[in-house]
């Protein structure tokens, strides 16, 4: 909520600076986010009178305007604004002037006419957005040659305070003013609301035909109102400081109201409803069209304000197009109502409208607010606009109005709950700066609470409220007393920090994505995958629930691709969620995805794409942590999200541990992304047990190394011929590497050849050429055997 520091200090003023008070607000959960001011600064800028316009000898969208700017003699500015007229008071802006933007104003020809000045626009003087069509139009009483800056009293800054939406009773000017009086106990000046007597006896009927959406609703009519009438300045800036749009002098007093005591409220045409007012449910297939322009048709779940032929607004969100107050409009009828939060919030999400009005119902307006908002609408009406009131219409069901709730607050739970001794004045000052009514009970008090705070249910909320103003900044540190004992950790048990750490130790960035995703993202990684759809998205963008952590790494790549960022290396540790017999199942797994050079850009080494073995080795240095390798297999895998011959499933022991491949090249089309994408994933609980580290002593007897080439049919996988003479080799043998794959010249068509590095040694002995030699032999003879391998020569 966006709103002018001078006019809260009208309210209540503590002997604070703008910066304690931003301090104190934030401290008791209403933080600024952000301080600015109300306009950049500006210099010799006027109010001046436009006396005569004539058409531009030279340029047909130009006009020579003479202009009385508080001098000795008139000026002759040329001007391009299209609402420029005579009579029309606005800011001139005099030879030397400096504007917001630095722009410097000089005497000087326009198309050979000379213009001694300029006439500002609001967005000239920033006091409105780029789009702000014409000159900045002032008062006609506005003093001519009165400095711009002093008369429209910029020395001021907006506050933009972020209100959660438990607090929806702070959405007013009223409502901050109540609740900065209590948190820096300065007595609050508000300003009393005085009824406005009838003159007229004109009265509309009201019928409430949907009391428990619409339990209080009251209505004015007021005839002969100067619908055209101007503003004043001094709303206007106070509106445009609350970030609200100026359109009409009755639209701009009810969005002043709002601002001012958080009541929406709504104007109608009067002569546009037939008699009297209807608030009830909307039939089916009843259409409306809005004043935002758009046509939607209502369904039965919708509260609407009606007449006896044809919806008028829906009730809470936003009005017709067809009832609204236009400067044509002679006679209104004021609307002040009280709907049901639930109610506003579900029409508001229904039909995806959301407005200042909706903003505020669905969080809860004061119950008992109306008539003094329609009193206080109705004296404004009548100084801006003029007309003849009519009598207050007030209809009420008080079986659904929000009823006074009761807390018993406990004085020894208070001290639990904060660990600080308060007397009994300390807690029944705070409460009552707040508006609660106290009365003494035996265990404490009983606390009325006002009915403007819906946030306010059971005994811990009044706790809160009692720190919250007491200050959070002032509760005593005291250390915890609890009996502790040291708990064994065992070594089988690696962190998710140790994980973590790993991966950024080799280069990747951990990034943190939603856990919920749009439904095509889903089907187009897991189209198996049956996914958990939520009730309520907050968009279709994040619909299902993730069965991957793919979707999220992706659209990063897809972030830094946009922003030409082509190398990426990321991962993620969270969960996914899969449904298996109607069941939703959580897994914890580790994703990761690696894009681009597997260095940055240097001089050192070449440049070269990571492919699938860079991230398999990254993947074998983490399983290196927790298993043993020689029990760990890559197999060949079919997972519809990566590349047909470049993925595999990662197994430990025979268990499943995850997946590591390509993304297909059609996932990589449709994406629109560039390069080799590789994506792996892996289970977290499958890296448990871990490897406990052991001792082995270190053989002091001599290593012998034995090379052999083998050619085998291309189909036979490498990791049968490394376990098959692992096994040969049984304990002599301490490594075996594979230094070359070859295929082509020289290779019979089919077939590969495989070398291999076998490095053999005893514990205990130096092993001599005639056993070693056996041994090969042994070997040769084996792979001949299992795979008809051939020695290569």
């Amino acid at each position: 909520m966006r709103l002018s520091e001078r006019w809260l200090r009208e309210w209540v003023n503590p002997e604070l600076s703008r910066e304690d008070l931003c301090e104190n607000l934030t401290m008791a959960g209403l933080e600024i986010e952000e301080v600015v001011p109300v306009a950049e600064k500006f210099s010799g800028v006027v109010v001046g009178k436009v006396l005569r316009v004539e058409k531009h000898p030279a340029a047909d969208r130009l006009q020579v305007c003479e202009v009385n700017a508080g001098g000795p003699e008139t000026l002759s500015i040329v001007c391009g604004a299209k609402n420029v007229k005579p009579e029309m008071m606005t800011a001139v802006a005099l030879v030397g002037a400096l504007l917001p933007d630095n722009t410097k104003i000089k005497a000087g020809k326009l198309r050979g006419v000379f213009s001694h000045g300029m006439l500002c626009s609001a967005s000239e003087l920033g006091l409105a957005g780029e789009d702000s069509e014409g000159l900045i139009v002032l008062p006609p009483d506005a003093p001519i040659g009165r400095d711009v800056w002093d008369y429209l009293d910029l020395t001021d800054h907006i506050l933009d305070v972020s209100i959660t939406p438990n607090r929806g009773d702070c959405l007013s000017i009223l409502g901050l003013a109540q609740d900065v009086s209590a948190i820096t106990q300065t007595t609050a000046r508000i300003p009393g609301i005085s009824k406005i007597d009838a003159k007229i006896s004109d009265n509309l009927s009201i019928q409430l035909d949907a009391s428990e959406e619409c339990p209080h609703y009251v209505g004015r009519v007021i005839r002969n109102v100067a619908a055209d009438a101007m503003t004043p300045v001094w709303m206007q800036e106070r509106l445009r400081r609350g970030g609200v749009r100026c359109i009409s002098p009755i639209v701009d007093i009810m969005n002043y109201v709002m601002l001012e005591l958080g009541q929406p409220m709504h104007a109608f045409d009067l002569e546009k409803i037939s008699d009297g007012i209807h608030v009830r449910m909307a039939k089916v297939d009843e259409s409306l069209e809005l004043l935002n322009g758009e046509k939607v048709t209502l369904d039965s779940s919708t509260l609407i304000i009606a007449d006896t032929e044809k919806p008028l607004a829906i009730a809470g969100v936003m009005g017709g197009m067809e009832s609204g107050v236009t400067l044509l409009t002679q006679n209104i009828f004021l609307e002040s109502a009280f709907f049901q939060p639930m109610c506003v919030a579900r029409t508001s999400r229904h039909y995806k409208l959301n407005s200042e009005s909706s903003y505020r119902f669905e969080r809860g307006v004061d119950p008992a607010l109306q008539v003094n908002a329609i009193e206080r609408a109705t004296r404004l009406i009548l100084e801006i606009a003029g007309g003849t009131p009519g009598p207050v219409i007030d209809k009420i069901n008080e079986k659904y109005l929000p009823q006074k709730k009761i807390i018993t607050l406990r004085s020894d739970r208070i001290h639990k709950i904060l660990g600080i001794n308060f007397n009994e004045h300390q807690i029944e000052k705070i409460l009552q700066s707040l508006g609660f009514m106290t009365e003494k009970s035996q265990e404490g008090w009983n606390v009325t609470v006002p009915a403007r705070r819906f946030d306010i249910t059971v005994e811990i909320d009044l706790i809160e409220e009692i720190i919250r103003i007491y200050g959070y900044d002032k509760v005593p540190e005291h250390l915890p007393v609890s009996g502790m004992q040291m708990n064994p950790f065992s070594e089988k048990k690696i962190s998710l920090s140790v994980i973590r750490h790993l991966f950024c130790d080799k280069g990747y960035q951990e990034i943190i994505a939603y856990s919920f995703i749009d439904k095509k993202i889903q089907q187009l990684f897991d189209p198996d995958i049956q996914a958990k759809e939520l009730l309520n998205p907050i968009t279709t963008e994040m619909s299902v629930m993730r069965t991957s952590l793919w979707p999220g790494l992706i659209n990063t790549l897809i972030y830094n691709q946009n922003r030409q960022q082509e190398r990426a290396k990321i991962f993620e540790t969270g969960l996914r969620y899969i449904v298996k017999n109607d069941v939703l199942r959580q897994q914890n797994v580790l994703s990761g995805l690696v894009c681009g050079n597997v260095f940055p850009e240097q001089w050192g080494v070449p440049a070269r794409t990571a492919d699938f073995y860079d991230v398999k080795g990254d993947i074998e240095h983490l399983l290196n942590l927790t298993s043993d390798m020689k029990l760990v297999e890559f197999k060949p895998a079919h997972h519809p999200a990566l590349h047909p011959g470049q993925n595999a499933d990662i197994y430990r022991d025979g268990m499943y541990l995850g997946v590591l491949g390509v993304l297909h090249p059609r996932l990589a089309q449709e994406l629109s992304l560039s390069g080799t994408v590789i994506l792996f994933e892996l289970l977290l609980e499958g890296l448990e047990p871990a490897k406990l580290p052991h001792f082995q002593e270190i053989s002091r007897f001599p290593e012998i190394r034995r090379d052999i080439a083998i050619l085998v049919d291309q189909a036979v996988p490498i990791r049968l011929i490394q376990d098959t003479i692992t096994h040969v080799a049984g304990g002599l043998l301490q490594a075996l590497n594979i230094f070359d794959v070859y295929q082509g010249k020289g290779v019979k068509e089919g077939h590969k050849s495989v070398a291999l590095s076998l490095t053999l040694q005893h514990s205990s002995r130096t092993l001599v050429d005639e056993e070693v030699a056996a041994l090969m032999e042994q070997i040769i003879v084996t792979l001949k055997e299992q795979f008809a391998a051939e020695l290569r020569g």
